[in-house]
């Protein structure tokens, strides 16, 4: 008899231990999937701020009379920081690769960027409209520079 309850105490305790795993489990994993949305909802903050950033250097660009090589080189920095935002958002994967070309670009080809900021400007503000329309506009545009040229 002695030995049927220590037998059913271990099993209570087991089952006591096993129910607080599970709960602990539970709450760890709610925490960490909202954890993820807030960390999600965070760089898409970061990239819609850099993307404002960038259109309004490109204003300042197409509005200025001197000093295009810092501006531009403005232009290149907060185009290169949304990239990376984007990068690191989930289900992004396509326009993700339109504003890391959108970079490349800048990069690479600055003498016929510069000539096609006015409408880089206009998908930029599409874009930060959340017109879906402003990533189609960015592809045009950058599939309309020479990669072989300068």
């Amino acid at each position: 008899m002695n030995q049927e309850k220590i037998m059913k105490g271990k099993l209570v305790t087991t089952i006591i231990l096993l129910i607080a795993t599970v709960i602990a489990l539970i709450v760890f994993i709610a925490l960490y999937v909202d954890e993820t949305r807030k960390t999600e909802r965070n760089y898409r903050a970061h990239y819609r701020a850099e993307m404002q950033h960038l259109s309004g250097e490109i204003e300042g660009y197409l509005n200025t009379e001197g000093g295009y090589d810092t501006r531009y080189n403005m232009i290149i920095g907060y185009s290169s920081c949304a990239a990376s935002y984007a990068f690191l958002m989930n289900d992004f994967e396509e326009q993700q690769k339109a504003v890391n070309e959108l970079y490349t670009c800048f990069v690479k080809y600055p003498e016929q960027m510069s000539e096609k900021l006015e409408d880089v400007k206009t998908a930029v503000d599409h874009i930060l409209d959340d017109l879906d329309k402003g990533y189609d506009e960015l592809r045009e545009i950058i599939d309309s520079i020479d990669k072989k040229g300068n």
